[in-house]
């Protein structure tokens, strides 16, 4: 990556960042923990008119009630098809129409599964701590070539390197509070 200056590198690192972040939080939605949230459906594929199409844009999706889902189909040629994607999600919902209307009622999970979903949880938070930390790393080596192509000097570089540590130290924690806060919710029965 030639011709990036410090300030480009921090940049990058800093975007790079709250990427992982912002996609760990939408994975973190598409996670069932046994309280409706409309994060568990917007993401299913429905067959219209030939085309796959995610829920979220053939319908308005609520949770009225912890354990509902609601989703109000626009196009009443479509209900069929989103309950047919629905039910075969591999989500184990069974959704009940009603007109242009599909409920799906979120059943508790079971101990032994709520125990799963924390072990994916952690795994999940894990791969994106290792994605931070190789960010980090990219990041540091970008620096060491400005320093060692004499564009930076050395207590600047090592400024910069401790400015990619302390954002990176941030992410994590971000990524913690985020398990953290979804591993609470998996496991309240």
């Amino acid at each position: 990556m030639e011709g990036l200056t410090l300030k480009d590198v921090q940049a990058k690192q800093q975007n790079a960042g709250d990427s992982a972040v912002e996609a760990f939080r939408r994975d973190l939605q598409k996670i069932r923990s046994g309280r409706a949230s409309s994060g568990l459906v917007e993401g299913i594929l429905v067959e219209y008119y030939g085309a796959k199409t995610a829920l979220v844009h053939l319908g308005q999706i609520t949770t009225p009630e912890p354990q509902l889902i609601v989703v109000q189909v626009y196009d009443s040629g479509a209900a069929s098809a989103v309950e047919k994607a629905v039910q075969s999600s591999g989500l184990g919902f069974n959704p009940s129409r009603e007109g242009n209307v599909i409920r799906i009622s979120v059943q508790p999970l079971n101990e032994e599964r709520r125990r799963d979903l924390v072990k994916v949880l952690h795994k999940m938070a894990e791969e994106m701590r290792i994605s931070l930390r190789n960010q980090r790393r990219e990041a540091n080596e970008h620096i060491k070539a400005l320093e060692k192509d004499g564009d930076v000097a050395k207590d600047e570089a090592k400024k910069a390197m401790d400015l990619i540590q302390k954002k990176t130290d941030g992410f994590v924690s971000q990524i913690d509070a985020l398990l953290k806060a979804k591993e609470a919710e998996c496991l309240e029965v």
